[in-house]
C-alpha cells in the first residue's frame, strides 16, 4: 500500500523513536485483528504514542488530511471493535501503562488506558481495595478497552458493568483537543452525561488517555459454591430460584457439558464427576450474611435435583472453582480446533427455554455449542465449535451464531452484553432498533466525529452522512423533525 508521503512525514515529527512508528508490512500484521481472528485488516501505519500529547497531536494529523484512525488497546476484544481500516492509522495504546495515583481516601485509583484490569486490584489490595469488573481476559484485557466496550465479568451481577465504576476520563476527542468527562473523582458532574456517553461508544467518539475508576473495599468474607446438575435446564430454574429468594450473589456463572470437558482437559479443576452443568455461585459481604446466605442457596440447590453441592473450604478450593471458570474460553481449543464466542444477552427467567432452544439449533445443524456464561444476569456467551477445513463448517456455524442473536432479541434480550457490536454485528443492529432509533444514535456519533474519522464502520449498518442537515433527513423520527430544522 503506498503511504502518503506527508503523513509519514507529518507522524515522524510527532512519533520520533523509529520503533514507535511501523511501517512495514510484516509487522503490520500483528494488528491486522482483535481476539475475533475471522476478521482480518492490515492497517496503513501503526503508530505507538508514549504522551498525551503525541496522541492528540497524530489525531490532529489525521482529521486534518481526512485519514481514517482507529485506537487498540491490548486487542483481547471479541467484536473486530478495534479492527484496522485498510488506508488508515491505528493508534496502539500499549505503552500508556502507568499508575498514576491508588487514592485510598476517595477510593479511587488515576490510571492509563493500556493498564491491565487485574493490576489495578493488584495496586490497590495493600490499601484493603480492590477494582470489581472482572471479565474473563482480566489477566491480559486494558483498561481502555473495557472502557470502550462497557465490560462485564463474572460479578456484574452484584456490582455492575464498568460503566458503574469510572467516575471520570481524560480523552481525546475525534479533532484532537483534549478533554475531561465526568466528575473525575466526585461522583457526578453537572450537564450532559457526556462520560455516560463515552463508555460503550467503542472507540467512535474518541480515544480515553487516562481513567479514574472507583475503588471497593474487600468484603469480610466470601464464600464460593459449586453445584453439578443433570441438564442446563434445572441449573436454570436454580438461577432463577436464588434471585427470587431474596438474596443477590456477587456471582452466578453456568458451564455446561462441552465446556465442563473442556476446562477439565485444561485445568482439571475437579468439578461433579457425570454432571452436565455446573453452577458456580459466590456470595460475599459481612460474614453473618454470606454465612447464612450460602446455606440457603445450598438448600435451593439440593431441593431443585442438584446431583453434588460442594463449599469450597480454603482459599486454594475457591481458586481452582474459579480457575475453570476463567480459562472456559481458551480450554474450548481442546475439544474444537475453531469457534466462534458469540454474547448476547436474555431475561434469566427465559433461560431454561433459551438454552432447550440452543440446544435444538445445535442437533439440526450437526453444530455442537458450548454454553459457558453470566447466568445470574442472563449474558450468555455460547461457543459455536466447527473446523474449517471441513467444507460448510464455518457457513453453517455462522448460521447458528446468527440464529442464537435471533433467539435474544426474541426473548426480550440484547445483541451484545459486554464484548461490543463492532464490526461483527452491524447487521443485527437493524433488528433490534428501527431506522429512526439508529439515525438519533448517530446523530451523537455525529457530534463528536463530523467527518466519520473515529473507528469508522462499527456499531452502525449504514453511517448516517454527518454532513446531511438534520430535520431533512428521512431517518428522523418525525416527532422530532421539525424541532431539529428549527436548528439550522
Amino acid at each position: 500500500m503506498s503511504i502518503p508521503q506527508e503523513l509519514l512525514g507529518r507522524l515522524r515529527e510527532i512519533i520520533t523513536e523509529e520503533q514507535d512508528l511501523i511501517s512495514d508490512p510484516a509487522q503490520l500484521r500483528t494488528f491486522e485483528c482483535d481476539g475475533l481472528a475471522h476478521y482480518r485488516v492490515t492497517p496503513m501505519l501503526v503508530v505507538l504514542p508514549t504522551t498525551v500529547a503525541q496522541v492528540s497531536a497524530v489525531v490532529r494529523v489525521c482529521q486534518e488530511l481526512k485519514i481514517p484512525f482507529v485506537a487498540r488497546g491490548n486487542g483481547t476484544g471479541l467484536s473486530a471493535g478495534a479492527l484496522p481500516v485498510k488506508e488508515g492509522v491505528l493508534i496502539a495504546l500499549s505503552k500508556f501503562r502507568k499508575i498514576h495515583e491508588i487514592d485510598r481516601a476517595n477510593q479511587r485509583a488515576v490510571v492509563e488506558p493500556g493498564v491491565i484490569n487485574l493490576d489495578i486490584t493488584k495496586w490497590a489490595t495493600p490499601a484493603g481495595l480492590y477494582y470489581a469488573p472482572d471479565p474473563s481476559s482480566q489477566q491480559i484485557c486494558s483498561i481502555g478497552g473495557n472502557v470502550a466496550e462497557n465490560s462485564g465479568g463474572a460479578h456484574c451481577l452484584k456490582y455492575g458493568f464498568t460503566t458503574h465504576h469510572i467516575t471520570g476520563l481524560e480523552v481525546v476527542t475525534p479533532d484532537g483537543e483534549i478533554v475531561k468527562f465526568g466528575g473525575y473523582k466526585s461522583l457526578d458532574a453537572p450537564g450532559y452525561d457526556l462520560l455516560g456517553a463515552f463508555i460503550g461508544s467503542e472507540g467512535t467518539i474518541g480515544i480515553a488517555t487516562k481513567v479514574v475508576t472507583r475503588l471497593l473495599r474487600k468484603p469480610e468474607l466470601v464464600k464460593t459454591l459449586l453445584a453439578g446438575f443433570n441438564s442446563t435446564s434445572e441449573a436454570g430454574e436454580v438461577v432463577s430460584a436464588i434471585i427470587a429468594s431474596g438474596i443477590l450473589p456477587a456471582a452466578i456463572e453456568m458451564m455446561d457439558e462441552l465446556a465442563i470437558e473442556a476446562a477439565e482437559k485444561t485445568v482439571q479443576c475437579g468439578y461433579p464427576e457425570g454432571a452436565n452443568t455446573v453452577l458456580i455461585v459466590e456470595l460475599d459481604g459481612p460474614a453473618v450474611d454470606v454465612t447464612q446466605g450460602i446455606t440457603k442457596v445450598q438448600s435451593i440447590c439440593a431441593s431443585l435435583g442438584a446431583i453434588e453441592v460442594r463449599i469450597a473450604k480454603t482459599e486454594a478450593e475457591r481458586a481452582l472453582i474459579w480457575k475453570g471458570r476463567k480459562s472456559a474460553f481458551a480450554a474450548i481449543g481442546t475439544i474444537s480446533p475453531d469457534f466462534i464466542i458469540q454474547d448476547g444477552v436474555i431475561p434469566r427467567t427465559v433461560l431454561p427455554e433459551v438454552l432447550g432452544e440452543i440446544a435444538k439449533l445445535a442437533a439440526a445443524s450437526g453444530i455442537r455449542v458450548a454454553n459457558v456464561f453470566h447466568a445470574g444476569d442472563g449474558n450468555l456467551h455460547p461457543l459455536v465449535l466447527f473446523d474449517e477445513s471441513i467444507e460448510g463448517d464455518l457457513e453453517r456455524a455462522n448460521i447458528v451464531s446468527g440464529a442464537i442473536i435471533d433467539l435474544c432479541i426474541k426473548y426480550g434480550g440484547s445483541i451484545t452484553g459486554e464484548h461490543g457490536v463492532g464490526a461483527d454485528k452491524v447487521s443485527y443492529m437493524g433488528k433490534m432498533f428501527n431506522e429512526y432509533d439508529l439515525d438519533t444514535m448517530q446523530l451523537v456519533r455525529c457530534a463528536f466525529d463530523g467527518e466519520n474519522l473515529c473507528n469508522p464502520g462499527k456499531v452502525f449498518p449504514t453511517p448516517r452522512l454527518c454532513g446531511e442537515v438534520p430535520g431533512r433527513h428521512s431517518g428522523i423520527h418525525p416527532l422530532v423533525q421539525s424541532g431539529l430544522a428549527e436548528l439550522y
